[in-house]
């Protein structure tokens, strides 16, 4: 699968899927939350990563993560395109290309948890708020060293 780097003019089609992406997943956000990070991503999220995407046959954007520091910052993708792989594609190539080995995680998306831990990662600690200092705790999940060295 090719990767591709998305720039600022990409943004409105990132959030576009991030809010996709969150609104199938993220159902225990009230409103005003999700207005108030998407304001976030767009200002300020987007531009202090290293950003790439995938895209479909016609180069539209399907789904896309943010890495920094050896962090995955984010993976989105369109709700639409779930349950084709492109997060796994996006994942490994974070963790093959960027040298991922931790992430944050919302504790009440069991369906984002429940894919990082299929994918090698192992809880390391939990926040009782998120990054905002809102009450949706929030988990360090952290690479097994086993996955580390298949990589």
């Amino acid at each position: 699968m090719d990767f591709h780097c998305p720039d600022r003019h990409d943004y409105p089609r990132l959030i576009e899927l991030w809010e996709s992406a969150v609104r199938a997943t993220h159902d225990f956000l009230p409103e005003p939350y999700l207005q108030r990070l998407k304001g976030l991503l767009l200002d300020q999220y987007l531009d202090n990563v290293t950003l790439f995407c995938t895209r479909d046959a016609q180069g539209l954007i399907t789904g896309f993560a943010g890495v920094s520091l050896g962090k995955l910052q984010m993976l989105f993708v369109g709700a639409q395109y779930r349950g084709q792989g492109l997060g796994t594609h996006l994942l490994n190539h974070a963790i093959e290309h960027f040298g991922i080995h931790e992430l944050d995680v919302n504790e009440q998306n069991p369906q984002a948890l429940g894919f990082y831990l299929s994918h090698g990662f192992r809880q390391s600690s939990r926040s009782p708020v998120d990054g905002l200092g809102q009450p949706y705790p929030m988990l360090r999940l952290t690479l097994e060293p086993d996955r580390l060295a298949r990589s």
